[in-house]
């Protein structure tokens, strides 16, 4: 077995071309934990908006809140249904929403944006106990004040403390507070009175959707065969989670398939670089080639040589990569979700696992590009090449 220390030798007096090679990996690695980064951070982002314990209830054949539509009266009739959850007072745990899109001018760029409100009774924020005030105070009910989700704040014009907005056309409203809710979506959302966007948008006696907190996760199949069970509702039941995990589906795939198609070409263009510098090294190390397989040593550890050689270029590069990664994780990106056509803000997520895979591909790229040149280092004869 050839010694490490003479890869790692050749490696560093080649430093012009392990530094070319191995930039190239760390890009590709990069941008691969990038996507990564990011699509997890949109599942993660919608996963925060939901609980298991909640069902989220919707107008049958809707693939969302925006499109759903639910009459006032069938409220009350699906939070009487078994399983429901009730305070002390004995009343029901549960809030009917309004969901709507506007469109507002972005700030520090030029263009629009979608912007969802969302339409709240008054124990919308007890309802959801992760929300908490952070800037200013709670709109009052009935009302033209709204509160901003603490994601948006100052992204788009009128959503900053103290400023205002049109909700529609000469109905302005006026941002009062703002809001967090660890990381949700509904950190991306402005928050106004219920009947304040019923009025402004013609959607009286109805609700776009329902969301029930159940008595336990398990009672929650009971709970949705009883209210789609009744034809007169014509609605459906999912536990919240779910719903979140189905409204995030578009966005991670459509992201992460541009972010992947971008990878692959620069995977290939890296593998090239490796491949190049390895036969580069090859070519100029003709004669201790030849003293290696000259003094005993056998093509197999000429060639796991090289492959050695060519992989610790290629984890070096993408551990720099990976690494240089870590930093998005302070970055926070607006992105179309496609279900609602709003804009969400997500943060990139890393994890280890995304981290792992990231510098195994880089490892792969390593293995690949140094296998040819380790190939032809093998087949060197040492007469022919002692002579030369």
């Amino acid at each position: 077995m050839i010694p490490i220390a003479y890869n790692l030798r050749n490696l560093a007096v080649r430093r012009t071309t392990t530094l070319a090679a191995g930039f190239g990996l760390a890009l590709v690695v990069f941008v691969l934990a990038g996507v990564l980064m990011l699509s997890n951070g949109i599942k993660k982002t919608l996963g925060r908006s939901g609980s298991d314990d909640t069902a989220i209830v919707i107008r049958k054949g809707s693939d969302g809140e925006l499109a759903s539509g639910i009459e006032e009266p069938n409220v009350g009739l699906v939070l009487a249904q078994p399983g429901v959850k009730r305070d002390a007072s004995g009343n029901p745990l549960g809030v009917g929403e309004i969901v709507v899109v506007i469109l507002l001018d972005k700030l520090g760029t030029t263009g629009q944006g979608n912007v969802q409100v969302r339409g709240v009774p008054d124990n919308a924020r007890s309802f959801r106990s992760g929300t908490r005030i952070v800037e200013g105070r709670p709109a009052q009910p009935g009302t033209d004040e709204v509160i901003v989700g603490k994601a948006i704040a100052g992204r788009f014009s009128g959503l900053r403390l103290g400023q205002s907005f049109e909700l529609r056309k000469n109905r302005p409203v006026s941002v009062v507070g703002v809001f967090e809710d660890g990381g949700s979506s509904f950190e991306s959302e402005v928050w106004a009175d219920r009947d304040t966007v019923r009025t402004a948008f013609g959607r009286e006696g109805s609700v776009s959707s329902l969301r029930a907190r159940l008595e336990s996760r398990a009672g929650f199949d009971a709970f949705k065969l009883a209210v789609e069970s009744n034809r007169q509702l014509n609605l459906e039941a999912m536990r919240e989670t779910d719903y979140y995990d189905k409204q995030s589906e578009g966005t991670s795939l459509f992201v992460k398939a541009m972010g992947l198609v971008i990878a692959v070409f620069f995977a290939i263009g890296a593998t090239i670089g490796a491949m190049i510098t390895m036969y580069a090294s090859v070519a100029h190390r003709q004669k201790e080639i030849g003293t290696l397989r000259a003094i005993g040593f056998a093509r197999s550890s000429i060639i796991l040589s090289f492959l050695f050689e060519s992989f610790v270029l290629a984890i070096g590069g993408g551990a720099v990569g990976a690494l240089s990664s870590l930093a998005l994780s302070s970055v926070k990106l607006s992105v179309m979700n496609y279900q609602t056509f709003s804009e969400v803000v997500i943060a990139f997520e890393p994890t280890f696992s995304i981290i792992g895979a990231a510098l195994l591909i880089a490892g792969v790229m390593g293995i690949l590009g140094g296998f040819f040149p380790a190939v032809r280092a093998a087949r060197v004869n040492p007469v022919e090449a002692m002579r030369d």
